[in-house]
């Protein structure tokens, strides 16, 4: 098998997808209207309410979804071979992220762009609101402090890095101006595309001859810098950081994974992989289970993933221009985030099996192997740096692009350079999930503690949007500072897939409400069986080979209960759903419509 192959062949199926699945999705299924307001128009308050142009949201969108799991989930499912992912990210994104992405976002539109947990409250009762809301803000939380340490592991004491990530602060804020006052895209996406150029390639001399090591901070350091960064992301308007800076980010990540399919198809590396290796069963050195369910835990973004639930009911539903750019959004922006899980994937499976394993594995367990590396001194002498066992992924994609870029007859002597700029571009794609996400916990808090207080549910109340912000970057910040998630970064896989059920089952709610026809609900209800009875199946899994078992590296019991806490949660939401559509069936169309409305 040669890459080439597998990248034409992904992006055949991916836009044959789109075009008839996601235009059956918007015609027929959610029936968008665009004679009818959006909640952007309806609620425009130059904030947080903010029609915008729909590439712009698309760059948005895109740009917050597409966090580490594209990146580095893929990476280490290459464990099994190239082929389960492969099938896992193709199938997993059609049939189910993409449909999961839309339908939250339009089930959020629908309520005015409310959090997921108030559309529950409101379609399902308040037991499904009150058990969704507090599963979010668990995921939330985990999610933001996972995320925020793989940023900080990439940054620190790295000053060329810091300093390109932070110059786009200050370029998206300029350009969020520029935009707003003269409302000429083209000339603003111009002028700040150039400018992030320059600041990535010019990094290295500016921090050499000016900066010097101002920009160099350990992990402690990054830990709070980068909670107060979030909290003016999630506080300030939409339009003046959150949106450009995520815009304008988007256009590197598609950019680096244009120049990879390019480089790609220039050198067509060979996939010495074989398509399922000898760990499907379980007992493999990066994941301790069988492919399956953990195929489809360890690749969620890229394939289908909760944390979209929280972008999808958070920011992009406030901003959306039209109620049609849900398909090229929430639909679209799926299906590109496919694209990036297949490059990844394919950067991992092209290194030699042994320097993979070797990279992936403590130096310990690799010699339980019976391999032996291949290119990997090479390949650690030309980088400048020792790659043996680099766990976790991210050093393995960076080896991997680095590997393919430099095949190509011009880059052949930049091997330390595209190593390090690959660091990099992998924080600069996570750092835009981390400020979107934050400010969805924000309105998280305010729609699940506004219960309590009710001033707090309005966003436009400035001292309860300040509070909520801060709140949030405390509760990630204090984990991201202590450390204390590595202890639970396992439950997020099953955390963050649990809450893509209850997408789906919010979804396959309201499609039975408005759809024609009943049979549309198939569309949530069949990626919902199968993602449903997988995560909790892995999480049983997990409790009892690992989190209750005294001989296992990850005995705890702690984690045992909160897997049950959140297992529980999920089956208590489907309980209530199918409550809920049976009762939706058996009633009159004319009385379903009412419900609707």
């Amino acid at each position: 098998m040669n890459a080439v192959t597998i990248v034409i062949g992904s992006m055949c199926i991916l836009m044959i997808a789109y075009r008839l699945y996601g235009t059956f999705m918007a015609a027929k299924v959610l029936k968008l209207n665009d004679s009818k307001p959006t909640p952007a128009h309806e609620l425009n308050d130059g904030k947080d309410y903010v029609p915008t142009n729909k590439w712009v949201t698309f760059g948005h969108h895109f740009a917050a979804i597409a966090a580490a799991g594209p990146l580095v989930g893929p990476v280490l499912a290459a464990q099994f071979g190239y082929l389960p992912g492969l099938l896992w990210l193709l199938i997993g994104a059609v049939i189910g992220g993409a449909v999961h992405d839309a339908v939250v976002l339009f089930a959020s539109m629908r309520k005015k762009g409310k959090s997921l947990s108030l559309v529950a409250k409101e379609e399902l009762g308040p037991v499904a609101g009150f058990c969704t809301g507090l599963a979010m803000l668990f995921i939330i939380t985990i999610t933001m402090a996972g995320l925020s340490m793989v940023v900080l592991h990439a940054l620190e004491n790295n000053p060329w890095g810091t300093f390109a990530v932070g110059i786009t602060i200050p370029i998206a804020m300029g350009i969020g101006l520029f935009y707003r006052k003269t409302g000429n895209l083209k000339l603003a996406t111009t002028i700040g595309f150039i400018l992030l150029l320059l600041g990535v390639f010019v990094g290295p001399t500016i921090q050499e001859t000016i900066i010097g090591n101002w920009l160099t901070f350990d992990a402690k350091t990054l830990a709070i810098i980068l909670p107060i960064y979030a909290f003016f992301a999630a506080a300030l308007p939409v339009w003046l950081l959150l949106a450009p800076r995520d815009y304008l980010s988007s256009f590197m990540k598609i950019g680096v994974f244009v120049a990879l399919i390019a480089g790609v198809f220039i050198i067509n590396p060979s996939i010495p992989f074989p398509a399922v290796t000898k760990f499907v069963n379980g007992g493999g050195p990066i994941l301790a289970g069988p492919v399956w369910p953990f195929i489809s835990i360890t690749i969620a973004c890229g394939a289908i993933s909760g944390f979209h639930a929280f972008v999808g009911s958070g920011t992009t539903p406030k901003m959306l221009d039209r109620w049609s750019d849900i398909k090229v959004v929430g639909f679209g922006a799926m299906l590109v985030e496919c694209v990036v899980g297949v490059m990844a994937l394919v950067a991992a499976t092209a290194l030699q099996p042994a320097d993979y394993f070797a990279i992936n594995s403590t130096p310990e367990v690799f010699k339980t192997l019976g391999m032996n590396v291949v290119h990997l001194p090479e390949l650690s002498k030309e980088i400048g740096l020792s790659l043996e066992g680099r766990t976790g992924g991210a050093v393995t994609l960076a080896v991997g692009m680095t590997y393919i870029f430099t095949k190509v007859p011009w880059f052949a002597q930049l091997s330390s350079y595209f190593f390090q700029f690959v660091i990099m571009f992998e924080a600069v794609f996570i750092l835009t999930a981390i400020d979107a996400g934050t400010r969805v916990a924000r309105y998280l808090i305010q729609d699940f503690f506004g219960e309590v207080y009710k001033p707090l549910k309005r966003v436009d109340w400035l001292p309860g949007n300040i509070f909520a912000s801060a709140l949030a970057c405390f509760l990630w910040g204090y984990l991201l500072f202590s450390g204390d998630i590595g202890s639970i970064w396992a439950l997020f896989g099953v955390s963050n897939q649990m809450m893509a059920s209850i997408g789906l089952i919010i979804g396959a709610t309201v499609v039975l409400k408005i759809a024609d026809k009943r049979r549309y609900m198939l569309t949530c209800l069949i990626p919902l069986a199968y993602l449903f009875i997988t995560v909790n199946y892995a999480g049983y899994w997990m409790i009892k080979n690992v989190y209750l078992n005294p001989a296992a590296a990850g005995y705890s019991v702690m984690n045992a209960v909160i897997s049950i806490i959140m297992l529980v949660l999920g089956v208590i939401i489907l309980v209530t759903a199918v409550r809920s559509w049976i009762k939706i069936w058996n009633s009159p169309r004319a009385q379903i419509d009412v419900l609707s409305a």
